[in-house]
């Protein structure tokens, strides 16, 4: 198949799913994006807005585009891990009277999870699913169950109220490819929200993606080829977060940041930059890709420490300097003394 065919098939596929997604959803371009490279990158994707701007619909009517197993979990405080897992329950079998195990399947068991207020749930709870999201599977007892493929886990948070929430642990949303923040619409985005949801009116969500295409899909993205100097920029900007690094670290960075990103941070770039480039028309990764994806994929890996905080420095901020601050040419990025440190460390 032709880098034109590779790119021409993802094209398709990401216009027939915006096609029947703009049945229902209005505006949100860019988050409906980094849901599709969530999506074609494998990964998981968290989602974080006030009450009423769709994302619990976004996700559902994503998930009737693709002829996928659909579960939808809604978490509250009283929610068990097995209540998502599963549980071993003693059956009887009636001719022979003989009991014997068997595993009762938890609605984690489907391709496209709808986690929906994670934060809602005890951290208990919340980390029954880091086995699912990395391994794609879950063990019950001493046995392990695999889940079906493809696998994804796309969550929604409330970021407003605080009382009766629990915040995600770091290793959980280190699992979530991105975090991706859902905006109020634009004036005419909301007023064709209110025209559609207040008149009569039916949608016609039809399946364009199986699970074998979507699969395909996903080895396409990782087969697009990428220049080593492409993956060098994606380090340069991560491991400038990593504050315990002796040098290289930018002041900013010493003076607001506890805990910097990791490893899977630069393989989402890596990975969500494949997929951009595809859905956008080229068969090759620009430092325009990873910029493009810098701040879903490092806001919710970096933590920041009081001072931020007490200052108003987010982490998209910081995500901000350090794009101003790195060099996008490779001689440029090359012959920096702070760089070179960086890639000597």
């Amino acid at each position: 198949m032709s880098d034109t065919d590779v790119v021409a098939k993802l094209q398709t596929a990401r216009q027939k799913i915006l096609s029947q997604l703009s049945q229902v959803i209005v505006g949100q371009t860019n988050v409906i994006d980094e849901l599709l490279i969530s999506v074609f990158a494998q990964g998981h994707c968290l989602l974080e807005g006030v009450p009423g701007l769709a994302k619990t619909l976004m996700v559902s009517t994503l998930a009737r585009t693709l002829d996928l197993r659909f579960s939808r979990i809604q978490f509250t405080p009283d929610l068990m891990p097995a209540d998502i897992t599963g549980i071993d329950i003693i059956e009887e079998n009636r001719d022979t009277g003989s009991r014997a195990y068997r595993f009762l399947e938890g609605p984690l068991f489907a391709n496209v999870i709808l986690a929906d207020e994670i934060n809602r749930t005890p951290p208990k709870t919340q980390s029954a699913l880091l086995e699912a999201m990395q391994e794609h599977r879950v063990t019950v007892g001493r046995n392990r169950h695999p889940l079906p493929q493809p696998f994804f886990v796309l969550a929604t948070q409330n970021p407003i109220e605080q009382e009766g929430t629990y915040p995600l642990p770091e290793a959980q949303q280190d699992r979530f490819m991105f975090k991706v923040f859902v905006k109020y619409p634009s004036f005419e985005e909301e007023f064709e929200i209110v025209r559609k949801t207040t008149s009569l009116g039916t949608d016609d969500i039809q399946p364009v993606l199986s699970a074998a295409e979507i699969l395909e899909l996903q080895k396409i993205v990782r087969q697009v080829p990428m220049g080593d100097h492409i993956t060098r920029y994606a380090l340069a900007l991560v491991r400038q977060t990593r504050v315990d690094q002796e040098r290289g670290i930018p002041d900013i960075v010493k003076q607001y940041v506890s805990w910097g990103a990791g490893p899977r941070a630069v393989q989402y770039l890596v990975l969500g930059g494949k997929a951009r480039a595809l859905l956008h028309g080229r068969p090759h990764v620009t430092c325009e890709d990873i910029q493009a994806l810098a701040k879903p994929v490092l806001r919710h890996r970096l933590v920041m420490n009081f001072l931020a905080q007490s200052d108003n420095f987010s982490a998209d901020m910081l995500v901000e300097k350090l794009l101003e601050s790195t060099p996008t040419k490779e001689d440029e990025l090359f012959r920096d003394p702070r760089f070179q440190s960086l890639f000597a460390a």
